[in-house]
């Protein structure tokens, strides 16, 4: 009997030892699942960030990008299981890449400090960097993001902390059809060194794409629907024999196509913002709540589906959405102001099947997370106490 249960508690031991390891490589993850959101707040009139936790947690999206390291985003997000990354503003670049020793301050403060508590899982190295306007930035955005990565990975922070920097359509020569895209001649001498090192350390390519602007930018010869993920014709790509029946997946495959030409052909591409206006300027008609909803629950409907593109099936889509609320102090046409899923009050813009800010009887009769966390219980701990318990009394049993 007694070296029956020294079995059983071997096996138990065994089982949860299995199980604490798995947890700790899910905090390593830098993407969860296929859905994520931008959580942008060039805004005076949006919920707290306690309050975007809590919503963003109803909704049950865990992936959330930030374009910078704000202390108050990264306390609210503390105990909540969101998947963060945080940005270094395009401000800081020329100084990173310079001093080593800046950013490895800049990390001890707004990465290192708040790990484990907040999942921080990437670092965003500046944004549409390359084919912007400011040359000066271009060069330097390959020292910053080798100086950053140096410091988290002296931190020993490397295989849990992914380092990237997202672009624009900018970078591109021409897109149409996919299979032609280039990066620009210009572009390429930058963007070249950039890819070989985060081909070195396992960094995928993070693309802003958004069909509203192509849709906007040439009305005449884009059809709506192709935009939208509505019922359409689409486009046919006579090099690759391929078709498609959407633009985003056109603008993803558009992007591999440039990275293979560039030498880089088993690098993944990451959506890192793409979205619909609900409301624009005259010039920009597309920009309606009725085209946003559709745009937004179709997007949603298809990254469901957890399947690749035409051009490569076998790497599953994975996007941040362009963004939690509509940001009221953002320059630029009206449609800049308008991408929101959420209202400044935390009601939804538009049903697509997430909730807005409101309690239930059924949330407030559950413990919350940070309420178990404050007395002194980790996730870890007590998901590892429930399958004790559990494992517990199936052993008892036999």
């Amino acid at each position: 009997m007694k070296s029956r249960r020294c079995h059983h508690h071997q096996l138990l031991f065994t089982f949860l030892l299995f199980f604490s390891q798995k947890i700790e490589l899910l905090t390593a993850e830098a993407f969860t699942g296929t859905y994520g959101i931008n959580y942008g707040r060039i805004a005076d009139n949006i919920p707290s960030p306690d309050e975007v936790a809590t919503l963003l947690r109803a909704a049950k999206i865990r992936n959330v990008r930030i374009y910078d390291a704000d202390h108050s985003v990264l306390e609210a997000f503390s105990g909540t299981g969101l998947q963060l990354v945080v940005g270094l503003p395009n401000g800081y670049l020329k100084d990173m890449s310079a001093n080593a020793s800046h950013a490895m301050s800049w990390v001890k403060e707004n990465v290192q400090a708040f790990l484990p508590k907040t999942s921080i899982c990437g670092i965003a190295v500046g944004n549409e960097v390359l084919g912007g306007g400011d040359n000066e930035l271009w060069e330097a955005l390959l020292g910053a993001v080798k100086n950053v990565y140096k410091a988290i990975n002296k931190l020993g922070l490397a295989d849990a902390v992914q380092i990237t920097t997202a672009h624009s359509q900018a970078v591109f020569a021409n897109s149409y059809p996919p299979s032609s895209c280039i990066f620009e001649e210009n572009v390429a001498q930058y963007m070249k060194p950039l890819l070989e090192f985060f081909s070195q350390i396992g960094s995928p390519f993070c693309l802003n794409a958004y069909p509203f602007l192509a849709y906007t930018y040439n009305p005449e010869n884009i059809d709506i629907n192709y935009a939208l993920f509505e019922k359409t014709k689409g486009i046919y790509d006579m090099k690759t024999d391929l078709h498609y029946d959407n633009m985003l997946d056109a603008q993803i495959d558009a992007a591999y196509a440039a990275l293979e030409d560039a030498g880089f052909k088993k690098m993944e591409v990451i959506v890192t913002e793409t979205g619909w206006a609900s409301r624009g300027d005259d010039n920009e008609a597309a920009a309606t709540v009725n085209n946003a909803r559709t745009y937004n629950y179709n997007l949603r409907k298809r990254l469901a589906k957890k399947k690749g593109t035409p051009l490569r099936p076998k790497m599953v889509v994975k996007a941040y959405i362009f963004a939690v609320f509509n940001e009221n102090l953002k320059p630029g046409p009206t449609s800049e102001r308008n991408f929101g899923l959420f209202k400044p009050d935390g009601s939804i813009s538009y049903d697509i099947g997430f909730h807005g800010l409101k309690s239930s009887s059924a949330d407030s009769s559950l413990l919350s997370l940070k309420a178990v966390q404050a007395q002194g219980l980790s996730k870890s701990y007590i998901l590892i106490l429930t399958i004790s318990a559990a494992a517990s009394f199936l052993f008892l049993k036999q």
